[in-house]
């Protein structure tokens, strides 16, 4: 993953983080007002070589190393009983040597001769005075139990050099650190469980997903509209949207990589709801606006759509020129006031792959491209039913729809396979439904500007038009 990635992944799941960070500075916060404050005092003792009457620079040095070599093994005595139960008799607690073991901890310094004892304790007195106790003790059991010479005197010294005060402030909870901690934490598990979710999730919902299944282009980006299916002719309802230029720009970049010169193409999806009728009306829109004549063909024989959203009658059409029971010229309906031509589907048939795989259907693919600069057939899903794939033997390519966040990338890439296995030319893919953050985020509201001011010169009526008029 590259850096845009990462943040890409970040930017989708900030609610998740956010939350998670709050939940972390909420517990840790309860954390801090509940808990029972602890504090801690801490002793420390210098063990060294008891110097012998020659004084010599030598033994001084040997007993020095033999102190640094021992004081390891004397942290341990600290959590012995032998100097917890003596602990326990001192100062009459009501406990036991290894629930006290808990409260005490021992260390020493690297290449010292130095133990630090600390003890932890709801009580500031008492933890002062438990660590001067096991101070005390400790001494007293190295001293006496441990090393002691065959004349009964230790040859190892060890002295208290900073004595256990009752510290004033609690170590913890410390809310100002808790909170900071819990907040950490909690981002953490926030952005872990986003990166998981970006693992796992298999659905397509950047461009980069797509770029990643297929190296055909990607032909326009269409931002999503909760309302598409009740007012699908974005031209009719926002003209000059951004929507409306998303598909000027499709238009745009499927004449620049028309290269072959194609005029025929069908306009399918993978699945169900990706767009795919809406981006096929539409599409027909935009490249009637610039004076092309365009044929829009509804080859969804299955679940008809393009006549209820062009608002045109649809009880003929196809399948009645397909069956010879009537003529194109008759059930051909024009759309609006410019070339755009729109043939129904008309009677649903028994048998649709049949009727779409037919010469007839070919023959009629062939008589519109030669009538019509373009020639759109909305197509059922890839994936259900091969009536797309059919269709697509007669004409010029395939322009593919891919729904953020609907289709999967294996879904995308058993369509794109299903294309090459029967030789289909795929024109590029058409990303729709993209959360118009995400779109401006990636970078495509900037292509729409672009677009906008490109088109006004195509646009019947727009400034370039006009001036162009005036000449």
């Amino acid at each position: 993953m590259e850096l845009r990635d990462y943040l890409r992944v970040i930017r989708a799941n900030w609610i998740l983080i956010a939350l998670s960070a709050l939940i972390g500075v909420a517990v840790s916060t309860g954390y801090s007002l509940t808990a029972t404050p602890q504090y801690q005092s801490t002793t420390k003792l210098y063990v060294s070589a008891r110097a012998n009457d020659s004084g010599a620079t030598a033994d001084l040095a040997q007993g020095t190393s033999f102190a640094r070599q021992a004081v390891s093994s004397y942290v341990s005595v600290v959590n012995s009983a032998s100097v917890l139960d003596r602990v326990i008799a001192d100062l009459d607690l009501d406990t036991t040597s290894a629930a006290l073991a808990s409260k005490v901890s021992a260390s020493s310094p690297a290449n010292t001769v130095l133990i630090d004892i600390t003890v932890t304790s709801e009580d500031p007195v008492a933890a002062a005075a438990i660590a001067n106790s096991v101070g005390k003790n400790t001494a007293y059991v190295v001293t006496t139990k441990l090393e002691t010479s065959g004349q009964g005197q230790s040859p190892v010294k060890v002295q208290t050099i900073q004595t256990a005060v009752a510290p004033t402030r609690p170590t913890s909870p410390r809310m100002s650190t808790d909170i900071a901690l819990g907040l950490v934490l909690g981002l953490g598990v926030g952005v872990l469980i986003a990166f998981l979710r970006s693992v796992l999730d298999n659905r397509v919902r950047t461009a980069l997903d797509i770029e990643r299944t297929t190296d055909r282009p990607i032909l326009g980006v269409i931002s999503l509209d909760h309302d598409a299916a009740k007012r699908p002719l974005v031209f009719h309802t926002e003209p000059r949207s951004p929507r409306a230029e998303s598909y000027r720009s499709l238009r745009t970049n499927l004449q620049f990589t028309n290269l072959d010169n194609q005029r025929s193409y069908v306009i399918t999806s993978s699945v169900p709801r990706e767009g795919k009728t809406t981006t096929s009306v539409n599409l027909a829109i935009a490249l009637a606006e610039t004076g092309a004549r365009v044929a829009l063909v509804d080859g969804d024989l299955r679940l008809p759509k393009v006549a209820e959203r062009m608002g045109i009658e649809g009880a003929a059409g196809l399948t009645d020129v397909l069956i010879n029971r009537a003529r194109l010229a008759d059930v051909l309906q024009r759309w609006g006031s410019g070339q755009l031509y729109v043939l129904a589907a008309g009677l649903l048939p028994p048998n649709p792959s049949e009727l779409l795989g037919s010469t007839a259907m070919a023959a009629l693919i062939d008589d519109l491209t030669g009538e019509f600069d373009y020639v759109l057939v909305d197509a059922p899903p890839i994936l259900l039913v091969t009536d797309a794939a059919v269709i697509s033997k007669s004409t010029g390519g395939v322009i593919l729809t891919a729904a953020c966040g609907k289709v999967k990338k294996n879904e995308l890439a058993a369509s794109l396979r299903a294309l090459g296995q029967i030789g289909s030319h795929l024109a590029g893919i058409v990303f729709t439904m993209l959360p118009e953050r995400q779109a401006d985020s990636d970078g495509y509201g900037a292509y729409t500007q672009m677009a906008l001011r490109d088109s006004a010169a195509d646009v019947p009526g727009g400034r370039r038009a006009r001036r162009a008029k005036g000449k």
